[in-house]
């Protein structure tokens, strides 16, 4: 009985080169892959693993990338370069292509405000390049849970007509996504500010339209703190005193006003 299984697998063992060769004529990679396989379990015969291993993992690999199977054919090139077998260079060249550029299309996803599609792209890539990729993905995350945050907060300070406040707040979305989606508020933004030049939508604040600092006094106050690289509603504060005024804050709207003096 040991020598008719010793014989069958002899016998079996003769049958797979050829198969091996007839699937590699008929780029049948994924079949040449198998037929290798089980080549290599018999190496108690005395056989190793046949040099058609690696060829047909390259080039199953290749087939995967040129179909769009990226997880697939990164997982596959990876094996091929672990496992030591055909032109190591340039399985390796290959490897180090395909992740530059599958990180390339998870950032330019990202950019473009598609967050869950980027971070699977990146994950076949977190087993290969294990911290890199992951401190990646985290900071994908991170970037779109602050924008998403200010983007909220940014809606309410418009609607509330705070308009250094929020330029500020404008001014600190950093992705670009979030920062198209928030062009309709940019303007309303800018036509609020634009009311500071007649200094008219302050001077109900005040119980004399001398005690509010506005128009262009108060502006070529603000932009020189601006041109300084200070934060718009921290420039606002700062142009404010400048001018000997204080920010007051009257409901939603906020306004330079100098101190009244008693009698």
């Amino acid at each position: 009985m040991v020598l008719a299984i010793a014989g069958g697998a002899f016998w079996w063992e003769k049958q797979l080169p050829a198969q091996l060769r007839h699937a590699i004529a008929n780029q049948d990679y994924e079949g040449c892959i198998r037929a290798s396989n089980q080549l290599a379990a018999l190496q108690w015969l005395g056989q190793r693993a046949p040099a058609e291993l690696a060829l047909c993992r390259q080039r199953h690999a290749e087939q995967l990338w040129e179909q769009g199977a990226t997880s697939q054919a990164l997982e596959l090139q990876y094996k091929l370069v672990v496992s030591g077998q055909g032109d190591l260079d340039h399985n390796r060249a290959t490897l180090k292509q395909w992740q530059k550029t599958t990180q390339e299309r998870a950032i330019s996803l990202f950019r473009q405000g598609q967050l869950e599609p980027s971070l699977a792209l990146l994950k076949p890539l977190e087993l290969q390049q294990r911290d890199q990729i992951r401190d990646l993905r985290k900071t994908f995350q991170e970037i779109w849970n602050r924008n998403s945050v200010e983007h909220t907060r940014l809606g309410r300070l418009v609607q509330q007509e705070r308009w250094w406040e929020a330029l500020d707040s404008l001014n600190r979305l950093d992705h670009p996504w979030w920062q198209s989606k928030a062009e309709v508020l940019k303007k309303r933004i800018e036509t609020g500010l634009a009311g500071f030049d007649s200094g008219t939508e302050h001077n109900q604040h005040a119980a004399e339209p001398s005690d509010v600092i506005s128009g262009e006094e108060l502006e070529e106050a603000v932009q020189r703190q601006l041109i300084q690289g200070i934060e718009p509603w921290d420039a606002f504060q700062a142009g404010c005193q400048s001018l000997g005024g204080r920010v007051k804050e009257d409901g939603p709207e906020s306004f330079c006003q100098r101190p009244t003096t008693g009698p």
